[in-house]
């Protein structure tokens, strides 16, 4: 068996060439997290969640979400923040809205995709990072002391 042995440069350009195949640039990314918030702020139970943490913040947050984005889609490296110690500080979340949010962006993608292989590159990601913050805040079934037990 051989492995290819890639720089991180090499890397991001392979993901980035394969993102722009499907359509996803920064534009497109801007116009998922635009619709996509238009949409959870919309939501009767995710709506007050994020008015009462965000206010009148509402601008830097889609830019935060857009860099966010950037990152996890397009490898660009543009976000720095630390999600987990601001998720694990929402006491009023629990893991049935993050299965909201799942499907609220799976609608969001549907609507605005510009062809349909965006619709699952963006889910798996989304899941892996929905997983990654329930792990945070709920910890893991049947380990002793994790909330999840």
């Amino acid at each position: 068996m051989t492995f290819a042995v890639r720089s991180a440069e090499e890397r991001r350009k392979e993901i980035q060439a394969r993102a722009a195949a499907m359509g996803i640039d920064d534009a497109y990314i801007s116009l998922l997290v635009d619709s996509f918030y238009h949409r959870v702020r919309a939501h009767p139970e995710l709506g007050p969640i994020f008015d009462e943490r965000i206010g009148d913040n509402w601008d830097p947050h889609l830019a935060k979400m857009k860099s966010f984005w950037s990152s996890v889609a397009l490898n660009s490296g543009s976000y720095s923040g630390r999600p987990v110690p601001v998720h694990k500080s929402l006491s009023e979340v629990n893991k049935s809205h993050f299965e909201t949010w799942l499907s609220l962006f799976q609608q969001t993608l549907e609507e605005t995709a510009p062809t349909e292989a965006v619709v699952p590159y963006f889910m798996e990601r989304a899941f892996r990072i929905a997983e990654s913050l329930q792990l945070a805040m709920f910890g893991y079934p049947g380990i002793p002391g994790s909330k999840a037990s």
